[in-house]
């Protein structure tokens, strides 16, 4: 496990990290306190992933439409 705390941790390395953990846990070769450990960083891991996704959503472009429902072109999704 990385001791880089997760906050400060990109999406690429968290989810790189996250796949090493479930690995782990998957092969079931881990004591159990070590593996309660893994199940802990992978829920904090994968929160902080769904994080950054839930970020990049937002800046994506949002469809506009004229008033027949019609692709007009798109705007930043925090553009009012």
């Amino acid at each position: 496990m990385s001791e880089t705390p997760v906050k400060e941790m990109s999406f690429e390395a968290a989810m790189a990290e996250l796949e090493k953990v479930v690995g782990q846990l998957e092969r079931g070769d881990v004591p159990l306190e070590d593996s309660i450990k893994l199940y802990e960083r992978g829920a904090v891991l994968k929160k902080h992933c769904e994080g950054k996704l839930k970020e990049a959503e937002e800046k994506v472009a949002a469809i506009t439409l004229d008033g027949e429902g019609n692709p007009t072109g798109t705007k930043p999704l925090d553009v009012d």
